[in-house]
């Protein structure tokens, strides 16, 4: 039967024999080699269609999950990365603005201060001025009642010391004469 199956081997005889012997030295029978064989293969095909095959493909499935969850976080990573630079950037802008705003918050603070001074700086002059011109006025005024006054008593102690009436022309000139004699004291 081996002959059978190896028609090569029949036509040159010598190998055939050796093939056969070779077999039957080691113990090894043709027909249970065959079914062995035979049933190696089915055992095979069952386990690579049933078993091997979607284990395999669970196993590319989850291979495909992995890269893509790695290039997710990679991504993330990335996106996180450019966000807190964003981040930064904001901060440092905001903090900018926010120094901008307290330097013109400061700037017009200390404008208002001087405006505000300089204003009761004029009003406190204007009241330095105003009670000036009204001392003035009342020195003027008091003066000329003191004028009035020493003249009226010159007139009246010449009077006395004359003992005699004077006339209107006359105490006009020594009202007169008294007075400049009081402005240039």
């Amino acid at each position: 039967m081996i002959v059978e199956l190896f028609p090569l081997a029949e036509a040159t005889g010598q190998a055939a024999t050796g093939v056969t012997k070779i077999l039957t030295d080691f113990g090894i029978d043709f027909h249970s080699l065959l079914a062995q064989v035979i049933n190696f293969s089915v055992v095979a095909y069952v386990l690579w269609r049933f078993a091997f095959k979607p284990v395999a493909a669970t196993l590319e499935q989850r291979q495909k999950k992995i890269e893509a969850g790695l290039k997710d976080a990679a991504d993330i990573r990335a996106k996180l990365a450019a966000t807190q630079q964003e981040t930064l950037q904001i901060l440092q802008k905001a903090h900018a603005e926010a120094a901008q705003v307290i330097d013109n918050a400061r700037r017009a603070a200390k404008e208002f201060s001087e405006r505000e001074q300089k204003a009761a700086s004029d009003r406190a002059n204007e009241i330095i001025e105003k009670a000036q011109q009204a001392i003035g006025l009342e020195r003027k005024k008091m003066l000329q009642e003191t004028r009035g006054e020493i003249a009226r008593l010159v007139v009246a102690t010449t009077q006395k010391v004359l003992a005699k009436e004077l006339s209107d022309f006359e105490r006009s000139r020594f009202n007169e004469a008294a007075a400049k004699e009081l402005t240039n004291v």
